[in-house]
C-alpha cells in the first residue's frame, strides 16, 4: 500500500525542463499561486475566517509542493538505493528517470558507472578463472611428468627432459603475457618511436616464428626499404603474435604470408598476416581481440594463450593505429594500419 501511495505522489510534469533551478522556481510560484487561488475561494466564496483560510492555503501550498518535489528527487532516492547495494557487494539497480535537468544527467551518469563497474567485475572473475583454467594444464603436465621421473617410470634421458621444459616454457609464456596485459590496463605501455626497417625485422621475426614452428613456411612480400616510425619492441611483439597465431590455426601444409605496403603519411604502414586456415566467422571477428578468446577453430589446446591478439591490439593502440580482421577468400587475414608520424 505504501509503495502504491508513493507511486501515485510520483508525479513528474517538470521532466521536460533542463534546469533545476527553473524547476524549483516553478515549484515555489505554483505553490504561491495555489495558495492564493484557495485563500480567495476560502474567504469569499465559502465565508472561511481569515486564519483558517490562511492554515488550508498553506496546507494545500505544501501538499502541491510536496507532490512536485517528490517526482523531482525520486533519481536521487533510487541513486542512493543503488549505491547502498553497490556498497553490499550486490548489483545495484537501474535509474529510471526521464528527467532533462542536471538531476537527471546525474541519473544517467550514474547508472552508466553502475553498468561499468558490473562489467569490470565479471571480467575479472573471468579473468581470474581463465587465468586458473591456463595454469592448471601445464602444472599437471609438469607434475605428471616429474612424478614419472622420480618413480622411475620414465628415464631421466634427453626426450623426457625436453618434455619437462617444454611445460615450464609454456608456463613462462603464460606469465609474459598476463604481464603484458597487466600493463594494458593498468595504462604503463609507453612507446619508444624510431625509424623502423620492417623488411629486416619481419624477415626476423618470420624466421623465428618459423623456427618454432618446425619450419613452417612464411612467405613475405615487403618490399626493401620499406620503413615503418614506431616503436621496434612493441611492433616485433605485434608482429610475434599474429604470425604465431597464423601458423596455429592455419592449414596444415599452406604457408602463412606477410604483405606491406607504405601508408600514405610519412612512417606510416600496411601490414597483413594471412593464413589458410578456417578462417573466423564475420561475427568474432571483433571478438578475436579480447582476452582468451581463440579465433578460428578456436580449439582448446592449441598451444596459446588466448592473450596474443589482446596484446597485439593494445601495442597497436599505442601507435594510435588499427587492428582488424579483414574479409578473406581464403584463412584469416589480420590488417594492422601505423599511421606514423614525422620524424623529428
Amino acid at each position: 500500500m505504501r509503495g502504491e501511495l508513493a507511486h501515485a505522489v510520483d508525479l513528474r510534469p517538470l521532466d521536460p525542463v533542463r534546469s533545476i533551478k527553473v524547476k524549483l522556481g516553478l515549484v515555489v510560484a505554483a505553490s504561491l499561486a495555489v495558495g492564493l487561488l484557495v485563500a480567495q475561494l476560502g474567504q469569499r466564496s465559502l465565508g472561511v475566517p481569515v486564519l483558517w483560510t490562511l492554515a488550508l492555503a498553506m496546507a494545500v501550498a505544501l501538499l502541491l509542493t510536496h507532490v512536485l518535489a517528490h517526482g523531482m528527487t525520486s533519481p536521487l532516492r533510487q541513486m542512493t538505493a543503488a549505491a547502498r547495494e553497490m556498497a553490499a557487494g550486490r548489483p545495484a539497480t537501474e535509474v529510471a528517470t526521464s528527467s532533462r535537468d542536471e538531476v537527471g544527467e546525474l541519473a544517467r551518469a550514474f547508472t552508466a558507472m553502475a553498468r561499468q563497474i558490473a562489467e569490470a567485475d565479471a571480467q575479472r572473475q573471468a579473468l581470474l578463472a581463465n587465468v586458473a583454467h591456463e595454469l592448471r594444464t601445464p602444472v599437471a603436465a609438469l607434475r605428471a611428468e616429474l612424478e614419472n621421473l622420480v618413480d622411475g617410470v620414465r628415464p631421466a634421458d634427453d626426450e623426457a627432459l625436453r618434455d619437462t621444459l617444454a611445460q615450464v616454457e609454456r608456463m613462462g609464456l603464460l606469465l609474459d603475457d598476463l604481464l603484458d596485459l597487466a600493463r594494458t590496463e593498468g595504462g604503463t605501455g609507453q612507446l619508444v618511436a624510431a625509424d623502423v626497417d620492417l623488411a629486416v625485422l619481419v624477415g626476423d621475426v618470420a624466421g623465428q616464428v618459423s623456427s618454432a614452428h618446425r619450419g613452417r613456411p612464411v612467405d613475405l612480400d615487403v618490399p626493401p626499404g620499406t620503413r615503418a616510425w614506431a616503436d621496434e619492441q612493441r611492433l616485433r611483439q605485434v608482429l610475434t603474435n599474429l604470425l604465431d597465431n597464423a601458423c596455429r590455426h592455419g592449414g596444415t601444409d599452406g604457408a602463412v604470408r606477410v604483405l606491406a605496403r607504405p601508408g600514405p603519411a610519412s612512417g606510416a604502414v600496411v601490414i597483413e598476416v594471412q593464413d589458410d586456415g578456417p578462417g573466423v566467422p564475420e561475427a568474432m571477428r571483433a571478438e578475436v581481440f579480447e582476452r582468451f578468446r581463440r579465433g578460428g577453430a578456436g580449439l582448446p589446446g592449441d598451444g596459446g594463450t588466448g592473450l596474443g591478439l589482446a596484446i597485439a591490439r593494445w601495442a597497436v593502440a599505442l601507435h594510435g593505429g588499427r587492428i582488424a580482421v579483414v574479409p578473406s577468400e581464403v584463412g584469416c587475414r589480420v590488417r594492422v594500419e601505423l599511421p606514423g608520424q614525422v620524424q623529428p
